[in-house]
């Protein structure tokens, strides 16, 4: 048997830009090669169009928050388009200050801007500390801080951002930690091309999206499903198919990989009984937290000797 090749390791990088969003931070926290360097994208599906095109080996995109849950641009955008895998993941806790323009004190704030995720996350202490504030949704917290540097006409006169852009930017750090709910981490994970997937663990985590039918318990049989198997649920999403009103597809990361015999009849199963599969990756657990002891009729042996059981009947051996 000829082994399989290493898939080689990423050295260009796209991220969810401008410098100094926790995207960037994300990355840096990956410990990847710089030898390509890295490439700001203005949104999560640029980023995710430069991996397609091969202009970057990988890109680093934002995929679940703690607080606001999953990030819809990352779901929707590896469920749609020319497949992508994702290889890795990475926790980060997120906290945010309030940059300002120079010159500017905190009382004279009319508008301030961040990504939607951090204006929903700081939204009791901006209510409070800045009432009179107009709020501007911008294309990510360093991209907000950027607006205020600018100090274009219309411009925002402050950011909730990461302290990084702050500085990056040249703002004016009036307040620190002004998350309502402390504590608060964002998921993070690596996208690849298709290619060899990462080796197993025993810690790990794979992600699928599914188009169900438009009919009465499709849901209930994608769960039947993976709870059939023992398959732990992770995350689990709708999201519109764009086709109609009522119609959606569903994206849920799950307990184990592709090469555990479970996880793999799961995939069987639900390439029967939904309209699309799409498998977006095998990878392991940033937390390390393996999944729970696998019952003896769900191990990998069960699986073999049931379908070599079923072999030998095809084959006319008798049961």
């Amino acid at each position: 048997m000829h082994d399989q090749p290493v898939r080689p390791t990423p050295t260009r990088f796209a991220f969810l830009g401008p410098e100094g969003t926790f995207t960037e931070a994300a990355l840096h926290s990956l410990g990847t090669p710089s030898e390509g360097g890295s490439v700001p994208a203005p949104s999560v599906p640029a980023a995710l169009a430069l991996v397609r095109a091969g202009e970057v080996d990988a890109a680093v995109v934002p995929l679940e928050n703690s607080v606001e849950g999953s990030v819809s641009p990352t779901v929707d955008g590896l469920a749609a388009g020319e497949p992508l895998l994702i290889t890795r993941e990475v926790f980060l806790e997120v906290d945010f200050v309030l940059g300002v323009r120079p010159g500017l004190a905190p009382g004279e704030v009319t508008r301030v801007a961040s990504h939607p995720h951090a204006l929903a996350q700081t939204r009791g202490w901006v209510a409070e500390h800045l009432p009179g504030a107009e709020v501007v949704a911008a294309a990510s917290t360093a991209d907000a801080a950027r607006l205020v540097a600018e100090a274009a006409p219309g411009a925002p006169d402050a950011a909730v951002c990461p302290e990084l852009a702050a500085e990056r930017y040249g703002l004016h750090v009036t307040a620190r930690r002004l998350a309502d709910t402390p504590g608060a981490v964002t998921r993070f994970v690596q996208v690849e091309r298709p290619g060899r997937l990462p080796a197993p663990t025993g810690a790990d985590r794979t992600t699928v999206t599914c188009s169900v039918p438009d009919r009465t318990g499709a849901l209930l049989d994608l769960l039947t499903v993976l709870a059939s198997r023992g398959l732990n649920l992770t995350r689990l999403d709708s999201r519109p198919t764009r086709q109609r009103l009522g119609v959606y597809s569903f994206t849920f990361d799950c307990e184990g990989h592709l090469a555990d015999a479970r996880v793999g009849d799961a995939l069987v199963a639900l390439h029967r009984l939904c309209d699309e599969v799409r498998f977006l990756g095998s990878y392991p657990r940033a937390d390390g937290r393996a999944a729970a002891p696998v019952p003896a009729p769900l191990a990998d042996g069960a699986f073999g000797a049931a379908q070599a059981w079923v072999d030998r009947l095809r084959a006319g051996a008798g049961g």
